[in-house]
Order: C-alpha cells, then sequence, then structure tokens
C-alpha cells in the first residue's frame, strides 16, 4: 500500500488545514489538500493526505474510512495515480478556418 490517500465526500467547507488535521492523530502528515474549483476557489468535496508511511496511511484508512465528519460519511481509498490528460481539450485550436481540413 502507498501511502497517499484520496478522501471523498468532504463537506464544502473543510479547508486543507482542517484536513490534515483530521489524519494527524494517525501519523505524520506530509501534506494535505482540498482539491478546488479553478475558476470559483469553491471546494470539490475530495481531497489528498499523504502521510509519511505506508502503516500511518493504512491505520488512517481504518480509523476513518466512513465516519461521519461535518454530516458527512468520509469514503478514504489508496489514490491512484494521476492520468495524463491531453492538451487542447477538443475546442478545436490549432485546426484553421476549415475545420481541420488543410
Amino acid at each position: 500500500m502507498g501511502n497517499k490517500l484520496y478522501v471523498g465526500n468532504l463537506a464544502y467547507s473543510v479547508t486543507s488545514e482542517n484536513l490534515g488535521a483530521m489524519f494527524a492523530p494517525y501519523g505524520s502528515v506530509e501534506s494535505a489538500r482540498v482539491i478546488t474549483d479553478r475558476d470559483s476557489g469553491r471546494s470539490k468535496g475530495f481531497g489528498f493526505v499523504e502521510m509519511s508511511n505506508s502503516d500511518e496511511a493504512s491505520k488512517s484508512i481504518n480509523e476513518l474510512n466512513g465516519k461521519e465528519v461535518e454530516g458527512r460519511a468520509l469514503n478514504i481509498s489508496e489514490a491512484k495515480p494521476q492520468e495524463n490528460r491531453s492538451s487542447g481539450g477538443g475546442r478545436g485550436f490549432g485546426r484553421g478556418r476549415s475545420g481541420g481540413r488543410y
């Protein structure tokens, strides 16, 4: 098991600092980050916590998964590697006026 955790179903009021404090009793928190919308700055309701080792990460999952925080049951699991995103976004940039036909 890795030491980076996905934390889902967070209340929108939870900050990165609050998230780190939730996990601190179970080990050394290397980082804690609530993911926010880049336009509005509002929480997306999930985040990531990195513990110093896999034993602490496992203990955190056992203790906190399903625990209710601010009326919402936390969903905690080992984080999956981030997938590469393609550039361009499918909006037609760089295709010229002919819609991609040259």
